[in-house]
């Protein structure tokens, strides 16, 4: 099943190129469950045979994450809370999901925008409570770049050196979330500190 769904986003990208790859991302980071996994890597592995070049991959792919986060963002921030509780259920938005990533966002702030990036069945939703919040537009888009970009970065190069390879790519997929989770953990230590510091110099 695996295999037949790369070949098929691999045939995707390859049919409709660098749009493909910014459509395709554009839903997945908006609230359609879409794996990034799944397009990213495939158009890797074409970059690495040369049907395509890896920089207007890497930007078509962070593009479109950052296009499909602002649609979220805009979406919570004019709708409101109270609309995403009632009918989100209709548009794949659960409540359980907003609850989640208000938790989420309240405990870790404004950085949560870039750490939810980086975690699998968070990174779709995070931009939600943003919207809500009604953060400042500049700091979530460069919280938001700067997490998609890491993520996309990683896949792609994942797919550029080792893209034929299924099982090698499910061992080192399971490895990089494992790491992604340790980096999250790493920064959160480092902010926490930075934001304390700050506090004790006021």
């Amino acid at each position: 099943m695996f295999k037949e769904i790369v070949d098929f986003i691999l045939q995707s990208v390859s049919d409709m190129g660098y749009l493909g790859v910014f459509f395709l991302m554009v839903l997945e980071s908006s609230f359609f469950p879409f794996p990034s996994e799944v397009v990213m890597i495939p158009a890797g592995y074409l970059a690495s045979k040369g049907e395509m070049n890896i920089f207007a991959v890497l930007f078509s792919g962070i593009a479109g994450s950052l296009a499909g986060a602002l649609f979220n963002y805009y979406f919570a921030l004019k709708l409101g809370r109270k609309f995403l509780l009632k009918y989100g259920k209709y548009m794949l938005i659960h409540e359980r999901n907003i609850f989640k990533m208000e938790q989420f966002f309240e405990k870790h702030g404004h950085i949560s925008t870039f750490s939810g990036r980086l975690i699998p069945g968070v990174r779709q939703y995070i931009s939600l409570p943003a919207g809500i919040a009604r953060m400042d537009l500049k700091q979530f888009m460069f919280f938001t770049t700067l997490g998609a970009g890491i993520w996309v970065l990683i896949l792609t190069l994942l797919g550029y050196f080792i893209g034929a390879n299924e099982t090698l790519i499910k061992d080192y997929l399971h490895q990089i979330v494992i790491f992604t989770i340790v980096f999250l953990i790493i920064v959160g230590l480092v902010y926490i500190a930075y934001k304390r510091r700050g506090f004790k110099t006021k």
